[in-house]
């Protein structure tokens, strides 16, 4: 959201309950909060929220951020559509190395006891 849609929320907010004030003080510790999020996630919120309350919401009450991108999610999409391209003959060579690596560690561990 940028700083005009900040300021359309509060105007929004105080035509919809006109007992809610707006002071300078409460704009410059609303809009950098108000910044952070998402402006249409908020706006449907405000006006859920409105519809079904009689007094004016906190911040917190509205407040929806827009949805981070997992890098993580990607990367496993990836690796999983590399994996795919992959011959079944190299999978089962490397599953039976894994296979004989970790009965060697465990024999290994075991002989340490």
């Amino acid at each position: 959201m940028n700083k005009q849609e900040a300021i359309t929320i509060l105007e929004t907010i105080r035509e919809i309950y006109p007992k809610y004030e707006v002071s300078k003080q409460k704009a410059l510790i609303l809009i950098p909060q108000l910044i952070r999020m998402d402006y249409t996630l908020v706006m449907k919120k405000l006006s859920a929220y409105a519809g079904a309350r009689p007094y004016a919401p906190t911040l917190a009450e509205i407040a929806a951020y827009p949805v981070e991108s997992n890098d993580h999610l990607e990367k496993m999409k990836i690796w999983r559509a590399e994996a795919s391209r992959v011959p079944d003959e190299i999978k089962q060579g490397f599953h039976q190395q894994m296979i004989k690596l970790l009965k060697d560690k465990t024999n290994d561990n075991n002989s340490e006891l």
